[in-house]
């Protein structure tokens, strides 16, 4: 179990300031009041890593830079477009660092990566960048044509739901492949672990 939160708290970090935004826009209906929450959850997420001298990871800052800027034009302009097609912005720019190679090795606990081979996790890696852009997609698709109640249920809904999915058999896939090589590694078959 704690391998499970290890890997889910970062994604559930880098989308809280939308998930927080979608909450009390569908509450509220207010515009002013999402964004400024969201833009100040973006910076207080931002000041607490600097707090804690720990580096911010590059995805933060893409993140805070997104929803100052977006959420600045949704203040100034008050068109809730500008934030139903941030997220848009987000998992674009996401997916686009998900392409690295490596980029999952934060993901992993230590102990788990050393029964994983490379290809596997890179292969991950990919799928999870397929799983971004399509959510880009979509949310753009549903932010320009079908307003904004569709979108707060489309936002509150299919990003979390197919990134929790997605993370299940991710998860899953990587438990019983490490499992699976330490059994071999223990009997005394060569395990597949770090093959390219």
């Amino acid at each position: 179990m704690n391998n499970l939160f290890y890997a889910a708290r970062p994604i559930v970090s880098d989308m809280l300031s939308t998930i927080l935004f979608a909450a009390l826009f569908s509450i509220t209906n207010n515009i002013y009041l999402s964004t400024g929450v969201a833009v100040a959850l973006g910076v207080g997420q931002v000041a607490v890593e600097k707090l804690r001298g720990k580096p911010v990871p590059g995805m933060q800052w893409a993140s805070l830079g997104l929803v100052t800027v977006l959420g600045g034009a949704t203040l100034l302009t008050g068109d809730p477009r500008f934030v139903m097609i941030k997220p848009t912005v987000i998992y674009l720019t996401i997916g686009g660092a998900m392409m690295q190679r490596d980029w999952m090795d934060r993901y992993i606990p230590p102990e788990g990566k050393a029964w994983l081979p490379d290809s596997l996790i890179v292969a991950w890696g990919y799928i999870w960048a397929g799983m971004m852009f399509l959510t880009a997609v979509l949310n753009l698709g549903i932010a320009l044509t079908m307003g904004h109640q569709a979108w707060v249920v489309f936002i509150g809904v299919f990003p979390l739901a197919s990134k929790l999915g997605l993370f299940a058999v991710h998860f899953a896939t990587f438990r019983f492949v490490a499992r699976r090589n330490r059994r071999l590694a223990a009997a005394g078959d060569a395990p597949v672990a770090q093959a390219a």
